[in-house]
């Protein structure tokens, strides 16, 4: 039987903090009921220490999860029902039937914890709005 579960890309360049604290959020929020991704145009070798941090104080261990930088294939676009850039200008190649979605945030890039914590309590919002769309 195949798989019905509704599937997510998240998207920015480095894949390094907002797609990243994206899908560890969704992931949070939906459980099973979806399949996450997240992927970057021009992965970073690491993760964002400060997005770890603001991540580690709402229960999520990115890093105990296995997250890390993955380069953006066309595959994981051909594969995904819904794809959400973050906000920053990232190409990405387009395809019939897929719903797109581009959530304009602040970059984390460089920023303290203080500064990333409004980032990710933005994004849960978002994806509690993207769940309740989903089922």
């Amino acid at each position: 039987m195949p798989d019905t579960r509704p599937e997510v890309l998240f998207l920015c360049v480095h894949n390094a903090g907002r797609s990243q604290m994206a899908a560890a959020l969704l992931a949070d929020v939906a459980g099973d009921a979806v399949v996450v991704r997240s992927a970057g145009s021009a992965p970073a070798d690491d993760l964002n220490p400060a997005v770890i941090e603001a991540m580690q104080e709402v229960g999520i261990d990115l890093r105990a999860a296995g997250a890390r930088p993955k380069r953006l294939d066309d595959a994981a676009v051909q594969a995904s029902d819904v794809v959400i850039s973050m906000g920053c200008g990232d190409t990405c190649p387009i395809y019939p039937g897929k719903r797109y979605e581009t959530w304009e945030l602040d970059d984390p890039a460089g920023q303290g914890v203080e500064a990333v914590r409004p980032i990710r309590d933005d994004i849960r919002r978002r994806v509690e709005q993207l769940v309740a769309s989903l089922t």
